[in-house]
């Protein structure tokens, strides 16, 4: 093993433990190890950066706008309002219709934005069916990624997979040629998901029952409190801010009620006045130290969810997408009141709500908040990427006049890539280009909709399987992985190297792992005389198995906190999934694409 073999391992070593152990974002660590590629002499400059002009970076980030053109003019919207017609109230038709619905859609979008769309649609559906959230949400991000893999552009590891051929002077894949695999593994997966993945999964009692509200979902309800402002109390005259409520006991002020009238919102100077009823949220011992300490009485306690509402508030749902940038602060560093004007009464995380202190409390990706405002600052958050709202849309805000032309814009990217008239990141950007053009949606929403740390982690990442193929590191583990299983013949080096795929997807991007894995099954193709596109195929597919764990795809991430799921519901499921999509590839892989 050279020096420039040992190197590469090296940096390619370090970058999968940070990417496993998640201490710094993925895609920061893609630009590490771009650098470190470049600094050490390994890649130059241009090879280095290189990734930042790759067909397959542009086309992802052309299809991150077009996607977001079919949400902002209801087409998506569209979708989840005839699943409702066509599902009626039984779980296994609901589910189906459900799966198939979001397979189609991601098939031409974004699996992400796809899940995202149908995401409060499947709740509220869930809910009218008396049909507990757990039961169709797993499945639903799992069919997201299913539906992905039929099309060339359905998922970025499908491109960048296409684009190693091409590094090495291959034909690439067109448009359809990922369809009659995918089509059997997308069809395969969701009959598998409706009638075994379901009876998998666990059944949480469906929560919000007529009885029943979000307030005690969350276990919050404890912690809410009515207090009087009685006269001669020291509070009187001062700001809310002045009051050191927040400071000295620990409180929060939701809202205040000043003759019938509800105010909600940032409080901070708003002055108390004798008779003003203070909505609280604390801790009960808190609570009675400042009725005592402080002339206030409690007027009401055990506060329930229809006691918060009122023509002009009520209480929501906030999902943190992955396009929170503020992912790891808190709400106090984010300034989340002041930034959306609403109040974080809880946060539910993985399988309980998070109580007690919250200020300071570092916010995930996959936290669901339940908050409390003005109904017009909670709806405007359904058009912030930073979160997703579990509420049913409301439709006539979208630009309902525009679906047409973003459904011709898109139908002219695919037929002119179909056909070969156009390269696919020219007809993505040029789809991109005119759904701006033709005010299918601004260009704010147009950059706002890119996932950009995702088109950063491939940049970065792209150098690697540059420097893997020039120093000769792809054909070093190509010969390891023959060595090892190549008596196996060509079909056991296949499982090899699906084998090796799903495991570096379950613990980093499903991007970056096509990225390492495309040029070692090239060369091991290659060394053993066959042709290349069943291997190449074969991992790209294998990358979008993010199926055993909730770290593996962010739309997994998505639905964990939704669905009050464990970690290990997801193997639960996913792992006979992961199996049978194996076998059908060893199948039917060779057929298509012959060895």
């Amino acid at each position: 093993m050279t020096g420039d073999i040992a190197l590469v391992l090296f940096i390619l070593g370090v970058a999968i433990v940070l990417f496993a152990s998640e201490k710094i974002q993925a895609d920061l660590v893609a630009l590490m190890v771009m650098l470190a590629l470049i600094l050490t002499g390994t890649l130059t400059p241009q090879e280095g950066f290189s990734g930042f002009s790759n067909p397959a970076v542009i086309t992802v980030w052309a299809i991150y706008i077009v996607s977001a053109g079919l949400l902002y003019t209801g087409v998506a919207d569209g979708i989840g309002r005839r699943i409702r017609r066509v599902a009626g109230g039984s779980e296994l038709r609901l589910l189906f219709v459900i799966l198939v619905a979001v397979a189609v859609m991601s098939a031409f979008m974004n699996n992400i934005g796809a899940t995202a769309v149908l995401l409060p649609i499947t709740i509220g559906l869930g809910k009218e069916a008396n049909i507990s959230p757990s039961k169709l949400l797993i499945p639903l991000a799992y069919a997201s990624l299913l539906g992905g893999v039929t099309t060339l552009i359905g998922t970025p590891p499908n491109l960048l997979a296409s684009d190693a051929l091409a590094e090495v002077g291959l034909e690439p894949f067109s448009l359809f040629d990922y369809t009659p695999m995918g089509l059997i593994i997308a069809t395969s997966g969701i009959l598998y998901l409706t009638f075994i993945g379901r009876r998998l999964l666990p059944e949480i009692e469906q929560t919000t029952h007529p009885e029943e509200d979000l307030t005690e979902e969350y276990q919050v309800r404890d912690y809410l409190t009515e207090l009087h402002v009685d006269e001669g109390s020291p509070l009187i005259g001062q700001t809310i801010a002045g009051s050191r409520l927040g400071e000295k006991y620990d409180l929060t002020v939701v809202g205040i009620v000043e003759d019938g009238r509800l105010h909600t919102g940032v409080l901070a100077e708003r002055e108390i006045l004798p008779d003003d009823i203070l909505l609280i949220r604390g801790d009960h011992d808190q609570i009675v130290r400042v009725h005592e300490e402080i002339g206030v009485s409690i007027q009401s306690d055990g506060i329930r969810e229809r006691d918060l509402q009122s023509p002009d508030a009520t209480v929501a749902e906030l999902v943190i997408s992955q396009k929170a940038h503020f992912i790891g602060k808190s709400l106090r560093e984010m300034d989340f009141r002041g930034r959306t004007g609403l109040t974080v009464l809880a946060i539910w995380r993985e399988e309980a709500p998070v109580l007690g202190r919250l200020a300071d409390e570092p916010l995930r990706l996959g936290d669901t908040l339940l908050v409390y405002g003005q109904r017009d600052r909670i709806e405007a958050l359904r058009y912030d990427p930073a979160f997703l709202l579990l509420r049913k849309p409301v439709y006539r805000s979208r630009r309902h006049d525009k679906a047409v032309i973003i459904m011709l814009i898109f139908g002219f990217m695919i037929a002119s890539v179909a056909t070969g008239l156009l390269h696919i990141s020219v007809a993505a950007v040029l789809a991109a280009v005119l759904a701006v053009l033709t005010g299918c949606l601004t260009l704010d929403e147009a950059y706002k909709s890119v996932e950009w740390k995702s088109v950063f982690l491939i940049a970065g990442m792209l150098p690697m399987g540059i420097a893997m193929e020039k120093t000769g590191t792809a054909q070093f583990l190509a010969d390891g992985i023959i060595n090892i299983v190549g008596g196996l013949g060509p079909r056991g080096v296949l499982v090899g190297l699906f084998i090796l795929t799903t495991m570096l997807t379950a613990f980093m991007s499903n991007a970056a792992a096509a990225v390492l894995v495309a040029p070692i099954a090239i060369q091991t193709a290659f060394g053993l005389g066959v042709s290349p596109y069943a291997f190449v195929m074969g991992i790209a597919i294998a990358a979008s198995n993010s199926f055993v764990t909730p770290i593996g795809h962010q739309a997994c991430v998505l639905v964990y906190g939704p669905g009050g799921y464990r970690f290990f519901d997801y193997a639960r499921v996913g792992l006979p999934l992961t199996i049978l999509i194996w076998i059908l590839m060893v199948i039917f892989l060779p057929i298509f694409w012959p060895m």
